[in-house]
């Protein structure tokens, strides 16, 4: 295995000054919700109309902006509510029960802000400008995902090439969410100029610019509000003050910045899509509460089969949160796992989005024909949720690092496939 990341782990601190492994009452702050019902509710409401029109979904960006949800992990010295990961989590849930999308784009600024924060709260001020850009409005975005990488973060198909005062990137970048309003856009490249010892540069490229362009391809089965459109590079430099990160290509260059987008990144997409099916399965109760049966002489509720899909629905739920909980709050109390974080962080995002698409797939058939009119918002939930699955890390990648990991074997060993 990459003992680099048993390093890492063993020098982590505790995020809010808890380390214990086991959650405890001095793990859980209280912590006021960051958005009242009454927003919550405009957003589920705007959420049907930015999905048909395919738009993204400007009103509630300024509303998040004004509320100042956006400095969620930004620490208060710097004008931020200073949330852990775990809190964070449970504020994305509630966003995505409401407006998935939503939730899902403004994940890729928080993750990016999140990292920082973690890094400075232990002593590595070297992203605190992001943190203070941040507190100053900028909005941070996500270019990760390349066609033909499918190690996204640790290996890149775009190149990094270094040239005076900075990098310049060439490449093709996919599902950039907040196209319309990032001001800084976080991706990385591969600099090959010495072939036996590639590197992966992370940077992050302001707006303005030059050498590149947006293509307006967002227009997919779900999601739709994201906006998500590729970013076109070609020799767009980056100077030195934007570069993050440059590591060793593969396992090997998991630092802690790598290792907190994994932790940021993937635990964020978890408990959106459980949000997503939590709100699924309250549809569906409602739905064979109110729908009579000729058969039963009363509601649907008291069909058998149909309570044994209820339950399967619950029991799904009921496993799903709580991995994603213990995760996320062992990530914001600095417990040392060593090696074995990008195995816990992997698998509980697969476990919460391949077991929310089982809830929200399972509750069509419980809702019925009805489900499928786009009028009764239900198969935009499904086509929603299908999404979780394609994000990073998928079923294949994910499987690999479990295995490799529980083997002992280097996330590195080649040939990958038999």
């Amino acid at each position: 295995m990459n003992p680099n990341i048993q390093e890492i782990a063993s020098k982590a601190v505790p995020i809010n000054g808890s380390g214990e492994s086991e959650p405890s009452k001095a793990g859980f702050r209280s912590v006021e919700p960051a958005l009242t019902e009454e927003k919550l509710a405009r957003f589920a409401a705007r959420a049907a109309a930015y999905d048909r029109e395919n738009r993204f979904f400007q009103e509630d960006f300024d509303e998040l902006r004004a509320a100042k949800y956006l400095l969620l992990p930004v620490p208060v010295e710097f004008g931020g509510a200073g949330m852990t990961l775990a809190e964070v989590c449970r504020e994305q849930r509630r966003l995505a029960y409401n407006a998935p999308a939503t939730a899902l784009a403004v994940n890729m600024h928080l993750y990016w802000v999140g990292i920082a924060a973690d890094l400075w709260s232990r002593g590595d001020h070297s992203l605190e400008w992001i943190l203070r850009e941040a507190a100053a409005g900028e909005i941070f975005a996500a270019g990760h995902a390349e066609t033909g990488n499918d190690i996204p973060v640790l290996l890149s198909t775009s190149k990094a090439e270094r040239v005076d005062g900075g990098y310049q990137f060439t490449g093709r970048k996919h599902f950039g969410s907040l196209t319309p309003v990032w001001t800084r856009f976080g991706l990385h490249g591969m600099d090959t100029s010495d072939p036996t010892q590639p590197k992966i540069v992370h940077a992050f490229m302001p707006r303005d610019t030059a050498g590149y362009v947006i293509k307006e391809t967002w227009d997919v089965l779900g999601m739709r509000a994201t906006r998500s459109d590729d970013t076109a590079l070609e020799n767009a430099f980056i100077p030195d003050r934007y570069i993050a990160r440059i590591v060793p290509a593969g396992g090997a260059g998991i630092d802690p910045f790598v290792l907190g987008v994994f932790a940021w990144a993937l635990m964020g997409f978890g408990n959106i899509y459980y949000g997503l099916a939590k709100r699924a399965l309250d549809v569906t109760i409602n739905s064979v509460k109110a729908k009579g049966s000729l058969g039963l002489s009363r509601s649907m509720a008291y069909h058998p089969e149909i309570q044994h899909a209820i339950a399967d629905m619950v029991i799904e739920l009921d496993s799903i949160g709580p991995h994603l909980e213990a995760v996320a709050q062992d990530w914001s109390n600095g417990v040392d796992h060593g090696a074995q974080w990008p195995s816990k962080i992997f698998s509980a995002k697969y476990h919460a989005v391949e077991g929310s698409w089982r809830v929200v797939d399972l509750g069509l058939d419980v809702t019925g024909g009805s489900g499928i009119f786009r009028s009764a918002g239900y198969e935009r939930l499904l086509r929603d949720a299908r999404l979780g699955r394609i994000h990073p890390a998928n079923s294949f990648l994910t499987h690999e690092v479990v295995a490799k990991t529980a083997l002992g074997i280097s996330l590195d060993e080649q040939p990958r496939w038999g």
